[in-house]
């Protein structure tokens, strides 16, 4: 079920998220918890390489806006973990409707922060004052094939709209090495729909390894922040196509940063 879309109370807003009882089932002591194991994952596996880190906004609300990938969201714990090593603020994330079906998977994401991604529970969070990541990619993005990795989907333009309704600034992320913990070669669809997922991916891994082949490759990683933006105030119906042209304007930016960072590795696992 879609948690409910509720307006924090009067002297809430701005408030550490720590200190208010989260309207979504944000649980900071469960984050807390399993916190080492992606903390492990970000310095040991990934060994993640960040620049730009001083562009994270160190108060108030923020979008993030980043490239998908990975055939599962483990691009988005590096960049939620990357965020709260070095801005010391607990993001929150969309997720999909159909993560809804899976459980345990839906309780964990709602437990480390995650929301459903609807606008009225964007604007609730945004308006808490919370920094929020979404990949304005949507399923697309993680679903594209080994060939055409590092090759961006079109950007959705609910991010922008979010932006332009509440003021509040967009930063930029690049994320390179995502692309290939999972070589996906194709997509199980109907296997994906008795689970309840759009997909379940195809590796040269998995299901061939069973559980082995779920395990990510330990490739070398690059997460890029961006200066933050502010997108021009507009009325009415203009609103909305600033929003579309902003979202096309907003891939290829990130497109520029993912390429140029790709630039910089010298191999996929030794950066």
């Amino acid at each position: 079920m879609v948690a409910p879309s509720i307006t924090p109370p009067a002297g809430t807003v701005g408030a550490a998220t720590e200190t208010r009882e989260d309207l979504f089932g944000f649980d900071p002591a469960f984050r807390d918890r399993v916190k080492g194991a992606f903390v492990f994952l970000h310095d040991r596996y990934f060994r993640v390489e960040t620049t730009g880190a001083h562009h994270i906004p160190a108060t108030g609300p923020v979008i993030f806006v980043a490239n998908h990938s990975g055939a599962i969201p483990i691009d988005g714990a590096m960049i939620v973990t990357t965020v709260d090593r070095h801005g010391g603020r607990p993001v929150r994330f969309l997720y999909d409707r159909f993560v809804e079906n899976l459980g345990p998977v839906s309780t964990f994401y709602k437990k480390v922060g995650g929301v459903v991604a609807a606008r009225e529970n964007a604007l609730a969070v945004l308006r808490a004052g919370d920094p929020m990541l979404l990949f304005p990619e949507g399923v697309p993005g993680v679903a594209k094939s080994f060939g055409d990795r590092y090759r961006l989907r079109g950007f959705s333009p609910g991010f922008a709209r979010l932006a332009l309704a509440l003021d509040v600034p967009i930063v930029p992320v690049a994320v390179v090495g995502a692309e290939e913990i999972y070589p996906v070669v194709g997509r199980m669809e109907n296997l994906g729909r008795l689970l309840g997922a759009p997909y379940v991916p195809l590796t040269p891994f998995f299901p061939l390894l069973g559980p082995l082949g779920v395990v990510p490759l330990p490739t070398k990683w690059f997460i890029r922040f961006g200066k933050p933006i502010r997108l021009p105030q507009v009325e009415g119906e203009a609103r909305w196509q600033r929003a579309r042209l902003e979202a096309v304007n907003m891939r290829r930016k990130v497109q520029a940063m993912v390429t140029r960072l790709r630039a910089r590795r010298q191999s996929i696992f030794f950066g």
